[in-house]
């Protein structure tokens, strides 16, 4: 084989190379349709989301989310027999834990705060990132238990990093690390993410497993329930004044 034949074939194997390969808007584009397109994504305004935490060996704890645009989160959860709450209402994130001792709500810390407040975006950081100030860099493809994906670099605006594996065939996300600060140190976890069910035009997850790295445990999130478009009044995401009385929301469904 000539030289010029040596040069014609790597020639063409790197170009073969570059049509198959995608860019990051690519990449996301399909995300978003195979989510159920960003126009449906980006109209949701509410969501009430049922379901369990499992927590260890006999240990699991239903819970009641709540989602309103934009950014107001609150999430109900019972542990021996008493509600706990976490809220974010856009500004403010505030805690119950009365099977702690705590008779009253009192504001997060700001380690917490900052997870929550990633978690009041319904649609994710991956939907019109740079308005929120996120960064989104596409680092490649990785294999992920068996499963060709696409390994992108979240970091949030609020300095917290995510590495996001997409499905290389299916473009919904199966797979999260992360990385935070909590207490001065810094804490990874992962979260292995599945059994997508569509729900009125949206592929929502309905299984997460997480897990801080090396340690033995980890908890599952199932969902039994989502509802979108359910009527919710502000009111149940600011923090009540410390003599209020604090319980679950009672909130009618559509």
């Amino acid at each position: 084989m000539t030289r010029k034949t040596l040069l014609a074939v790597g020639l063409g194997l790197l170009l073969a190379a570059s049509a198959g390969a995608q860019t990051l808007d690519e990449v996301l584009a399909k995300n978003y349709e195979a989510r159920g397109g960003l126009d449906r994504l980006t109209s949701v305004e509410t969501a009430k989301i049922t379901g369990t935490m499992t927590m260890g060996p006999g240990i699991e704890a239903p819970f009641t989310w709540y989602w309103k645009r934009p950014n107001k989160l609150r999430v109900e959860f019972k542990i021996q027999g008493q509600t706990g709450i976490q809220a974010y209402d856009g500004t403010t994130g505030w805690m119950y834990m009365p099977f702690m001792g705590k008779t009253e709500p009192e504001k997060m810390p700001d380690d917490l705060l900052s997870s929550v407040e990633d978690q009041a975006d319904f649609e994710g950081a991956l939907v019109n990132w740079k308005a929120k100030g996120n960064q989104v860099e596409l680092e490649g493809k990785e294999n992920v238990e068996g499963t060709d994906a696409y390994k992108l670099k979240v970091t949030h605006k609020s300095g917290g990093v995510d590495y996001v594996y997409l499905d290389a065939e299916y473009y919904l996300e199966i797979k999260t690390d992360s990385s935070r600060t909590i207490r001065g140190q810094e804490v990874e976890s992962e979260t292995s993410i599945g059994d997508y069910k569509e729900v009125d035009g949206l592929m929502i997850p309905f299984s997460m497993t997480s897990k801080v790295k090396g340690a033995p445990s980890e908890q599952t999130i199932t969902f039994k329930t989502v509802e979108l478009g359910v009527p919710l009044d502000d009111s149940i995401f600011a923090m009540p004044a410390p003599d209020a009385t604090v319980g679950p929301v009672e909130q009618p469904s559509n």
